[in-house]
């Protein structure tokens, strides 16, 4: 019996990927179909709508000449230095957060506040401060998501039911061990949410500095050329890019690791 429910998750777990993938594929040939409509209707010209076929076309070409694949290495690594950069900042702060229950209060106000502030407006105040370089784009990311994870490092601790503390504390738990194999687990679900959210925070972020800052490459340089010069077949083809790779970590990943996550601390039980 007990290697049998094992096995009978698993299959459901298969079989719920497939049918969303299929679902994902469904939805993204409808898009397709719409916009080949919207192009033949002809209430844009070819220039300004360019079709499905242009754009996949122009998509190769990028690739070809090695401006879409360079962009992309570019983009990600500027993304995932400064998403870890700011990962490691807000959990740190976060926890200090929480041991300090006045600097807390007080850095939770500070926290939302900023969390509210356009991450775009981060840009001219990196140019004047940093200048036009890599560093100046991985501080506009870091801003933009270290107070969301921030944030829920410092709720998901304090969220922690007493009756887990309690109960640690009563079978001798106590110092790191207590903060390793109780708060930390017990905490994981919600803090996979505030990761999440930094990371839709950071990509967004950082898009738009490397549009502001034209100095440097990546994505967001190919989208600006091809604003300049009017192709609308180029940028069509990088927003794709952007939502494609944008997809493909969260449900990769992020989703995955969520799911992992939830089915080891009994969290989908009541789905099952």
């Amino acid at each position: 019996m007990q290697e049998t429910t094992p096995r009978i998750t698993k299959r459901e777990s298969t079989k719920f990927d497939t049918t969303d993938i299929a679902n994902a594929f469904l939805f993204i040939a409808a898009f397709i179909g719409m916009w080949q409509l919207v192009s033949n209707v002809g209430i844009w010209s070819q220039v300004l709508l360019p079709t499905p076929a242009t754009v996949a076309i122009t998509i190769s070409d990028l690739v070809q000449n090695s401006s879409l694949t360079v962009g992309m290495a570019v983009t990600m690594g500027r993304l995932l230095a400064g998403f870890a950069l700011a990962v490691g900042i807000g959990g740190a702060v976060g926890l200090a957060m929480v041991k300090f229950q006045s600097f807390g209060k007080t850095m939770s106000s500070f926290a939302v506040g900023l969390l509210t502030f356009p991450s775009i407006a981060w840009v001219p105040f990196s140019i004047l401060l940093i200048g036009f370089n890599d560093f100046g784009i991985l501080f506009v990311v870091i801003m933009a998501s270290v107070f969301s994870i921030m944030i829920s490092s410092y709720s998901s601790i304090r969220n922690i039911p007493p009756l887990y503390i309690r109960a640690a504390k009563n079978m001798g738990a106590s110092g790191f061990s207590l903060f390793r194999y109780v708060m930390i687990p017990a905490a994981t679900p919600s803090l996979l949410i505030g990761v999440r959210q930094g990371w839709s925070f950071a990509w967004h972020a950082l898009i738009g500095a490397e549009i502001l800052i034209t100095t440097l490459y990546g994505l967001g340089h190919v989208l600006l050329v091809g604003r300049e010069f009017q192709d609308m077949g180029q940028v069509i083809a990088v927003m794709i890019t952007i939502f494609a790779i944008g997809l493909l970590f969260d449900r990769v990943v992020f989703m995955r690791l969520e799911e992992k996550v939830r089915h080891r601390w009994g969290l989908t039980q009541a789905n099952e």
